[in-house]
């Protein structure tokens, strides 16, 4: 296999050493080859994903200060470095690196992505936290329910009514283990590995379907709005969850008889999708909170709905995993703007995968 510079540098080609790119081809750890002008003239299959070269030029400040550092010293460096997963956002990438000089003019780095260990990591540990507190409460008072009944032998209308609340906490409980499920799924998948270009259009109508049970339980009226045809890299499955909780968010803080609005816009190659709600609103201080595992701006009202307080946490693991955000606009009283910003991707990358799966 042949790795050559730029075509336009047609007069400058040069081979790495079979043997090289051949080693490299063989290690787990990712690998790029740079020269002077921090161009790639080698570089393996996955280094693509991690959003370190731009037109085949190594960006990364963080990386490029470690080159010149080699350069300078002619000492190789190993260490570790965050990026960004995306332009958007604020998730993150742990790198592990390992820098030295081939020769005067190239640079050889070897990357391994650590990120999602150390995410798992923490996220495990900070997980089991916070689900045994939340199991605690319905199967507390499940039990409390099941004594409540054995001694209520001789009153139905007591009866009944145990019988109706360990209905509602059953069904909390449910919420709750299906919420949990598909947090520790979205937790062990990275959707960039493995992206797909997704036609934005097709996963916010698949949401709406899925969330037009509860709309019209409530009365409430979803319309659709803005640009069409706009897509996105990533996973369907999580991306449509996302989308999907947004709206369920919506609904459940909406009064009856009212209208959401789902729009989607593409601004400066950005996707925005956006859920506006004719709601409770958020108070300033709750919107930065609300993000959180298990928080909930009315407690009284989730325990009514059967929310869980993890749907907006799955939402911000979703924005973050694809290398996007999510922004909340808020005024209580009035409603409420949830938006999912996602990196824009071109139509001609579907086209080539459209062709990738026809061949």
């Amino acid at each position: 296999m042949i790795f050559r510079k730029p075509m336009e540098e047609p007069d400058s080609i040069e081979v790495l050493p079979r043997l090289l790119t051949q080693a490299l081809g063989l290690l787990e750890d990712e690998a790029v080859v740079i020269d002077n002008d921090q161009i790639a003239i080698f570089q393996s299959e996955e280094i693509g994903s991690l959003n370190i070269l731009q037109n085949n030029r190594l960006v990364s400040e963080e990386l490029l200060a470690i080159v010149r550092a080699v350069r300078r010293t002619e000492r190789e460096h190993r260490g570790s470095v965050e990026i960004l997963r995306g332009p958007l956002g604020e998730g993150k990438r742990k790198l592990r690196v390992a820098v030295t000089a081939l020769d005067e003019d190239h640079i050889l780095i070897l990357i391994s992505d650590e990120s999602e260990k150390s995410r798992v990591d923490a996220i495990r540990r900070d997980f089991i936290a916070n689900i045994s507190h939340e199991l605690k409460t319905p199967i507390g008072a499940l039990s409390l329910l099941s004594e409540a009944i054995s001694q209520a032998k001789d009153e139905p209308e007591a009866m009944e009514r145990f019988a109706s609340r360990i209905k509602s906490e059953a069904k909390r409980l449910e919420g709750l283990v299906k919420e949990i499920i598909s947090l520790s799924q979205l937790q062990g998948d990275d959707p960039l590995a493995d992206a797909k270009i997704i036609e934005v259009d097709e996963i916010v109508n698949e949401a709406i379907n899925q969330a037009e049970t509860s709309a019209e339980a409530r009365n409430i009226e979803i319309e659709r709005s803005g640009d069409e045809g706009t897509l996105v890299s990533g996973d369907r499955k999580q991306l449509i969850m996302a989308i999907h909780n947004l709206i369920e968010n919506a609904i459940n803080y909406s009064p009856e008889r009212t209208r959401i609005v789902i729009a989607v816009k593409v601004i400066d190659k950005v996707v925005e999708i956006s859920v506006m709600d004719q709601g409770i609103g958020i108070s300033d201080d709750e919107t930065e909170r609300i993000f959180e595992r298990f928080y909930r701006v009315d407690p009284a009202r989730s325990r009514e709905t059967g929310g869980t307080g993890l749907g907006l946490s799955i939402v911000k693991h979703v924005a973050q995993n694809h290398g996007g955000e999510i922004k909340v606009w808020s005024k209580l009283g009035v409603g409420s703007t949830f938006a999912l910003r996602l990196p824009a991707t071109d139509s001609t990358l579907l086209e080539d995968q459209n062709v990738g799966r026809r061949s």
